[in-house]
C-alpha cells in the first residue's frame, strides 16, 4: 500500500495541503462535550420559512425533478432582477443573470472567468475566507487589503489605493462583512468605486447579508452608481435572509458582455441548479416578506443582548451594524483568539471562531454568531464571564 506521501504527490499543485483547519478541530473537541452553545457558524437557526418550503413542496410534486435553463427558470431570474431593482441596484436582463448552487459556488465560478495567472484579486481582511481559496484555485495573485479598529473593519479608499498595482484586476467588496458584521457606509463605497474606475477595476460585489442591517445603517448597491454597471458583479442569494442555507441557491448578475462567458463555467460545473430549490427561492422573492424582517429584528434583539454582555466582560469589539456577527477582541485575555475560542470551548461549552479563519493575521479577534435565542446567547455569556475570570486569576497568580 502507498504511503500517505507518496499519494500526496499525485495531488495537483493546486491542492494547498494544510494542517487539520481550526473549524474542523474545534468540531472534534466539541463531539465529546454536552450543551454546546454554538455561537460560531453562519448557519440562521430559524427554519426556512413556511411558504417557501410549501413551494418547494408542491414544485416537486409537479414534476420538478429535472434540469432547468442553465442560467435559471426564466421566472426566478425575472424575480432577482426586480428584487435587485427593488432595493436600489441596477436593472438587469435575464441573460444577465445566472442562479448558481449557493453564492460560495459563484465565486469560484467568478474567479475562473476572470483571473488569469499573475492577476491580482484584493480582498478585505478579515473577510470571507472561500475568496481567498477561489483566488488559489485561478492561479491568481490573493491581495490582503487588511482592516481595522480604526475605521470599524471596513474598507476606505485610501486603504484600497495603498494595494493596488498595474497587475491588480478585481476588487472583492463584502458588505455587511463576514466575520466582523460591519457595513461599509455609502459615501466611502462611493468613493472606492471612483477608485475601481480610475484603475480599472473589475468589482464583486458580495451582498448577501444586505437585507440584514440595524438602526440606520444602509447597503449602497455598487453597480448602480455612475459608471459601475459594467465593471460590477453583483453576487447574492437566499441562505441568510431567507434561512435557506440548506437549499444551497445563489446568483450573481452582471454585463451581459461578461455573464455570457462565464455562465459556460458554471454549465460546466452544475448544469443547472437543483430544480426544487429555484422554485423555493422564486416563493421566497415573490411571497411574504414579513418573515425577513422578523428574523431581522430577532437578530437585532440579539445583538443588543451579546453587545451589553460583552461590555460587562470587558471585550472591546467592532460595531455591528448588519449580517448576524459581533467581532469581539480577546487580546485583554494575554491569550491568542485561536487559544481563547480553543479553551472557551474546552472550558465553557462555547463555540466561537478566531478571525484567522478570515485572514486576520493579528489573532486577537473573535467571531460570535447571533444564531442563537437570547437565552443560550445570555448563558454563553455567563460562561464565557467564567472563563475569563479564571484566566485573569491565573495570570494575576503567575504574576505574583
Amino acid at each position: 500500500m502507498a504511503s500517505t506521501s507518496a499519494l500526496e504527490k499525485r495531488l495537483a499543485s493546486r491542492v494547498k495541503l494544510r494542517d487539520a483547519s481550526f473549524i474542523t478541530r474545534m468540531a472534534d473537541i466539541a463531539e465529546g462535550l454536552d450543551d454546546v452553545i454554538r455561537l460560531g457558524r453562519g448557519d440562521p437557526d430559524f427554519a426556512t420559512p413556511a411558504h417557501i418550503v410549501k413551494a418547494g413542496q408542491e414544485a416537486l410534486a409537479a414534476g420538478a425533478t429535472h434540469y432547468t435553463h442553465p442560467l435559471g427558470i426564466p421566472a426566478l431570474r425575472q424575480a432577482i432582477a426586480d428584487n435587485i431593482e427593488t432595493y436600489g441596484g441596477a436593472r438587469y436582463e435575464l441573460d444577465e443573470i445566472v442562479v448558481t448552487p449557493g453564492g460560495q459556488q459563484a465565486m469560484f465560478v467568478i474567479a475562473l472567468s476572470l483571473l488569469d495567472r499573475g492577476d491580482e484579486i484584493l480582498v478585505p481582511c478579515p473577510g470571507y475566507n472561500p475568496y481567498h481559496q477561489a483566488a488559489e484555485i485561478a492561479d491568481a495573485t490573493l491581495v490582503r487589503v487588511p482592516t481595522t479598529l480604526a475605521t470599524n473593519f471596513t474598507l476606505t479608499a485610501e486603504l484600497v489605493a495603498q494595494h493596488i498595482t498595474p497587475k491588480s484586476k478585481i476588487l472583492v467588496l463584502i458588505n455587511p462583512n463576514n466575520p466582523t458584521g460591519t457595513v461599509t457606509p455609502p459615501d466611502e463605497i462611493a468613493k472606492i468605486a471612483k477608485l475601481a474606475i480610475e484603475h480599472d477595476l473589475i468589482v464583486v460585489s458580495d451582498e448577501i447579508y444586505a437585507r440584514l442591517v440595524y438602526g440606520n445603517e444602509t447597503v449602497q448597491p455598487v453597480a448602480a452608481l455612475p459608471g459601475m454597471r459594467d465593471r460590477t458583479i453583483t453576487l447574492s442569494g437566499f441562505s441568510k435572509a431567507y434561512a435557506m442555507t440548506g437549499w444551497r441557491i445563489g446568483y450573481f448578475a452582471g454585463p451581459r458582455a461578461l455573464i455570457t462567458a462565464m455562465a459556460e463555467i458554471h454549465h460546466a460545473f452544475a448544469i443547472s441548479t437543483a430544480s426544487v430549490s429555484q422554485h423555493a427561492a422564486l416563493a421566497a422573492l415573490t411571497g411574504p416578506q414579513d418573515c425577513v424582517e422578523e428574523m431581522r429584528l430577532t437578530y437585532d434583539q440579539r445583538r443588543l443582548a451579546l453587545c451589553a454582555g460583552l461590555d460587562q466582560i470587558g471585550f472591546t469589539y467592532a460595531k455591528p451594524q448588519g449580517a448576524f456577527y459581533v467581532y469581539a477582541d480577546v487580546s485583554s485575555t494575554g491569550l491568542t483568539a485561536s487559544d481563547f475560542c480553543e479553551r472557551l470551548l474546552l472550558e465553557g461549552r462555547v463555540m466561537t471562531y478566531p478571525g484567522g479563519i478570515s485572514g486576520d493575521e493579528t489573532d486577537e479577534f473573535i467571531r460570535l454568531s447571533l444564531t442563537q435565542p437570547i437565552a443560550r446567547i445570555t448563558e454563553a455569556l455567563r460562561r464565557m464571564e467564567k472563563v475569563v475570570s479564571g484566566i485573569k486569576a491565573e495570570r494575576k497568580a503567575s504574576a505574583a
